[in-house]
């Protein structure tokens, strides 16, 4: 089933997806009370979808990202610090970091970027959403948006993205509960389902989710080895080959071509089976300039400390 967190008449609530409907659930309550205690049953009281705005379908209890795609990681490298290739290391397990959990929008939200990003890309991926006992409760699309300057810069003190990605992810347009997709998988056991993505109503990027590297079930085994994964954490596939960013275009083409996103941008990913999540790109306030970092000699200050 389809499963929506939605606002009408200025309450936010969650349903079920049932047509051109949705049928909200009886004593309301919040996704990750669904995704922990189980789906309740749906109101008698349709509502048509056309007068719902829908939001982002929960607010995860962390989000992790993961890079899956051996086709992306070999663009982006050539892009990011032009090398290019994929490491050895991509290969011995789904490598992920964690983002931002408290900036997620939902579909058809105006998305910030920092104004003093240039370089602005978005990220098709899918999301699995964690049930209990770090099993797969259900799917969402993800775009894991990308200021590529800051990254860029930021990452050569190798300690990974953060101020070029902790600014927005947005989830939506709702969640697709396991079972719906289980006769999609191949023989390997991955989802095979296309995946698009168009800018401003032109297709950039064009990939199967069934090209990922690890299913969704061994990217969480993995995120819980040695550690915790709880009902409502997000997990996404990382980004998909074959111009699933913009990023990895620049990469193989050389140049910036097709262009960084700009303020009005439309950007719409689109996964077989699961729906379309649509955004606009506009730009954040601008932000202050930070003070001027402090340089010193260390030995001498702790000299200096101990007389």
């Amino acid at each position: 089933m389809r499963l929506a967190t939605f606002r009408h008449q200025g309450r936010d609530r969650t349903g079920r997806i049932d047509g051109e409907q949705v049928r909200p659930f009886a004593g309301e309550p919040t996704m990750l009370e669904i995704i922990s205690g189980g789906v309740p049953e749906a109101s008698a009281e349709p509502v048509p979808l056309k007068e719902v705005r829908l939001l982002a379908p929960l607010r995860p209890r962390s989000l992790r990202d993961f890079v899956a795609f051996e086709e992306h990681v070999d663009g982006v490298r050539r892009s990011i610090d032009g090398s290019g290739g994929v490491p050895d290391a991509w290969y011995d397990a789904p490598t992920f970091y964690f983002t931002n959990p408290h900036r997620i929008y939902g579909p058809d939200d105006d998305v910030p970027f920092p104004a003093r990003s240039v370089n602005r890309d978005f990220e098709l991926e899918v999301a699995a959403i964690a049930g209990p006992g770090a099993t797969v409760f259900g799917y969402t699309v993800l775009n894991d948006w990308s200021a590529r300057d800051l990254q860029k810069r930021e990452m050569q003190v190798n300690l990974g993205p953060a101020k070029g990605k902790d600014f927005a992810s947005s989830l939506g347009p709702w969640i697709v509960t396991a079972d719906e997709l289980e006769d999609r998988r191949d023989g390997d056991g991955f989802l095979d389902l296309w995946c698009d993505v168009t800018v401003n109503g032109a297709e950039v990027g064009r990939d199967l989710l069934s090209n990922m590297g690890w299913t969704f079930e061994t990217m969480i085994a993995y995120a819980a080895r040695d550690s915790r994964v709880v009902a409502g954490d997000v997990l996404g596939s990382g980004t998909v080959g074959n111009g699933g960013c913009l990023a990895e275009l620049w990469g193989r083409n050389g140049r910036q071509d097709p262009p960084p996103l700009r303020d009005g941008d439309v950007v719409t990913l689109t996964v077989e089976g699961i729906g379309s999540l649509t955004n606009r790109v506009v730009s954040a306030p601008e932000t202050s300039e930070l003070p001027r970092v402090r340089r010193r000699d260390p030995a001498a200050a702790r000299n200096e400390r101990q007389r």
